[in-house]
């Protein structure tokens, strides 16, 4: 037997069946990403982050997290390392994060691994990236002047000493990428070090790294911990 209820009834019981079931989760908010700190090599400036910068915000990085920083490559890299510690504060407390990501170029994989090591700058800096760095010297530095140039060349006193111990201190993400077409960077094996992701690009020269697309996807993946990655050895450095 078919029993039809009053529209009034079915209303009613619409409207009860409507308060009993859970309300859906509302989707939780995205925190922004760190900051970015872009540190530059030898005898460039901030400019030559153009394009990456550009390609983190086409892929939702806000403008104000992304800093391409310029300083004079002609002081000591323990220098820059102090100026860098000073503008890493800066960032923090303007940006309220807890951590920074540092993106580095060349010669400044250098300053920024002393900032580091030796002035605790591993409890600011979540992940840090270094494109054709010459972790161990390259034979280059000896065609240039200034005291940058004398800390870049292989066996010098402020390498071994960066060099010393843990290379990769702290719960900072390291990872490095080289190119067996660098030009610049002398022997090409100068750039991996122990304990940190290293990674042999395509034959690219020593500028290009900043501005591969393939490279900048990976460098996205590292800083935003897509993947977990395992630390790879490097073969020994030539000293």
């Amino acid at each position: 037997m078919n029993v039809t209820m009053p529209r009034s009834l079915t209303a009613v019981l619409l409207a009860m069946a409507a308060f009993a079931a859970p309300a859906a989760a509302a989707p939780a908010p995205s925190s922004p990403p760190d900051p970015v700190v872009f540190v530059h090599g030898w005898n460039s400036d901030g400019t030559a982050w153009n394009i990456m910068a550009d390609r983190f915000r086409s892929d939702g990085w806000p403008a104000d997290r992304l800093h391409q920083w310029t300083y004079p490559s002609s002081q000591s890299n323990t220098t820059t390392a102090s100026r860098l510690a000073d503008t890493i504060d800066r960032v923090l407390a303007s940006t309220g994060a807890d951590k920074v990501d540092v993106v580095t170029h060349s010669m400044g994989s250098l300053s920024s691994r002393h900032y580091l090591k030796d002035l605790g700058g591993d409890a600011k800096v979540d992940a840090w990236v270094s494109l054709a760095g010459p972790n161990h010297g390259t034979e280059t530095a000896r065609w240039c002047g200034g005291p940058a140039c004398v800390e870049m060349r292989p066996g010098s006193a402020f390498l071994q000493a960066l060099n010393s111990g843990d290379e990769t201190p702290g719960a900072t993400r390291y990872a490095t990428w080289w190119s067996s077409c660098d030009g610049i960077v002398s022997p090409v094996t100068s750039v991996a070090l122990t304990g940190a992701v290293n990674t042999q690009t395509p034959c690219l020269r020593h500028q290009a790294l900043t501005d591969d697309a393939g490279i900048y996807q990976q460098v996205k993946e590292h800083i935003g911990g897509a993947a977990a990655q395992v630390p790879v050895a490097p073969a020994p450095p030539v000293r």
